[in-house]
């Protein structure tokens, strides 16, 4: 018995030691990106893409909220390796507290607004929001498609009041498709990656109010090389291809 115990003892040590190398092999490669809601189906698919390359790398589902809630999250300390914002401006914060630097603009992007299939209330451009009978839900002027949408909205001398000013361009999306609302300014990406349950109209100015999105791996990074490939593969001809496929523009 006593022989049977010393031979149990030294198999059980051996695989705990097999189990803890694989659980540090396994945390070591585990890749955490934040991302602008804007970005999810976009992110989605690169995050597929890149494991597919990388296949001894694993991306823990991606974070995806407003810039500005990231930014929040990332200042007060969450564990973050890869960050990608809507906007240069929302990521300010995380590099003045030194979470990451000013990043790389990957892509860009513009506004349109989401109406209704067959565009019920006949909305061709912004003035259009400004009538009677015509609800319509923005961003919150704090968040970058808000900023956007302000931008916008005071290039033409339109002044709209919206039923609600939301916190995601996803939650603006959200309420015109679910028909609490009219139209939306939401992002171009939003209307094609809404496959049909919204409309996108175009407004005359909309290239007055580019988004550029920027990308950063976090100062904090837990596995910065990874954090870098990814980045890197996000600004490849393959990473690009898949970027204009969700409709974004060109860095």
């Amino acid at each position: 018995m006593k022989r049977m115990s010393a031979l149990s003892v030294a198999v059980l040590a051996a695989f705990g030691l097999i189990v803890a190398g694989c659980g540090n092999d396994e945390s070591g490669t585990r890749l955490t990106i934040f991302a602008a809601a804007s970005l999810q189906g976009s992110f989605d698919e690169l995050a597929e893409a890149f494991t597919g390359a990388h296949s001894d790398i694993d991306v823990a589902p991606i974070v995806y909220d407003g810039s500005q809630a990231l930014a929040q999250q990332i200042v007060e300390g969450a564990d973050v390796d890869v960050i990608a914002f809507a906007s240069q401006k929302s990521l300010g914060p995380v590099v003045e507290a030194k979470k990451s630097d000013a990043g790389q603009v990957f892509a860009t992007n513009t506004l349109q607004i989401a109406v209704a299939p067959g565009n019920p209330k006949r909305i061709t451009g912004l003035t259009d929001l400004t009538k009677n009978g015509v609800s319509t839900v923005l961003c919150a002027p704090e968040v970058p498609c808000g900023s956007a949408s302000q931008t916008l909205l005071k290039d033409a001398g339109v002044a709209v009041t919206p039923v609600s000013e939301e916190t995601s361009v996803t939650a603006v999306l959200t309420r015109v498709r679910n028909g609490e609302a009219d139209a939306g300014l939401v992002y171009t990406t939003d209307v094609t990656g809404a496959k049909g349950a919204v409309v996108g109209v175009t407004p005359a100015n909309a290239a007055v109010a580019i988004n550029r999105y920027p990308i950063a791996v976090a100062t904090g990074a837990k596995v910065p090389e990874e954090a870098r490939w990814f980045v890197d593969f996000v600004r490849s001809a393959a990473g690009q291809a898949i970027l204009r496929k969700h409709g974004f523009g060109a860095p």
